[in-house]
């Protein structure tokens, strides 16, 4: 890489947004750092940076060259990290990423992980955000749905969470349980917002090809606020087998597919799957998983 210190310099440049406060960080002169981001522009032929009077600002370019500076700053750190440290001493920061819905089973298991390494500071990033483990947004990264196809990356079997179509006992003692889908369509039923995209992806297709969305009474973009719907009497809607067990008043009102399972798969990248801190995780992750699903 012919112009690491020049990528560098710019990398803090655009973290921090100002000349001086890079010049800072990397101990040196102003017009050191303003030499390397005219370098680095003349050797990409593009411009990097937005100047104005309040600092300097990312251009398109400029967030990509970012992230692949982000990405190899942490990687060159784990590196140095696992030159200098025993294994068993893990530290530094280790980032998870998944659906908020996998937080119950998630949180005892970082809670297990800190503990026995009190040096690491965990990051638990929730949400339907694909972060680019490529790019060294995340260590790890637990996704829902068919298996990825992703190159450069490890994906591994996590866990499958049996669904099932519920409704309370107050919508039932209203409306009744359906004796067959064909009476679907005399029922309410709740779901998410955008039945075309996001996790859980076969739950969705579902509900597309088999509910008439008259009959969806009530969307929402989070899972758990359609379980509170369900729960609440507004009508039938996929539960998770394992949480429905802890709500009495919950009925299922149809027979279980299979195929209404959500298969979950951890993913790491190549390049960081083998390190001491991924590969302790992945290990009380399966553990703890084992151990709750016992």
């Amino acid at each position: 890489m012919d112009n690491w210190n020049e990528i560098r310099t710019a990398y803090q440049v655009a973290r921090l947004g100002t000349i001086s406060a890079a010049a800072e960080t990397l101990n040196v002169h102003r017009s050191t750092v303003i030499r390397h981001i005219d370098t680095l522009e003349s050797v990409l032929g593009a411009k990097i940076f937005l100047r104005h009077s309040r600092g300097y600002t990312p251009t398109d370019l400029g967030f990509d060259l970012m992230r692949v500076a982000r990405a190899t700053d942490e990687q060159f750190n784990q590196l140095v990290e696992r030159a200098t440290t025993d294994p068993a001493e893990l530290s530094g920061e280790f980032i998870l990423t998944s659906l908020y819905i996998l937080a119950p089973l998630v949180i005892p298991i970082l809670n297990s992980f800190q503990a026995s390494h009190p040096k690491v500071i965990v990051r638990y990033l929730t949400g339907e955000r694909l972060f680019r483990l490529d790019y060294g947004e995340a260590h790890i990264a637990v996704r829902a749905g068919p298996k990825p196809n992703l190159p450069d990356h490890i994906v591994q079997p996590f866990i499958k969470t049996k669904v099932g179509l519920y409704a309370s006992a107050d919508y039932i003692s209203r409306n009744g349980i359906p004796q067959t889908s064909k009476d679907f369509t005399n029922h309410c039923f709740v779901g998410l917002d955008n039945l075309n995209f996001g996790p859980p992806f076969n739950l969705n297709i579902w509900m597309r090809e088999n509910i008439p969305e008259k009959n969806i009474v009530l969307r929402g973009t989070d899972v758990t606020v359609i379980e509170h719907a369900i729960l609440s009497g507004m009508g039938i809607g996929f539960f998770p087998a394992v949480k429905a067990k802890q709500h009495p008043d919950l009925i299922e009102i149809s027979p279980h597919q299979d195929a209404w399972d959500v298969p979950f798969w951890l993913i790491t990248h190549a390049d960081l799957h083998r390190t001491a801190k991924v590969q302790a995780f992945l290990t009380f992750l399966q553990e703890g998983a084992n151990e709750q699903a016992s």
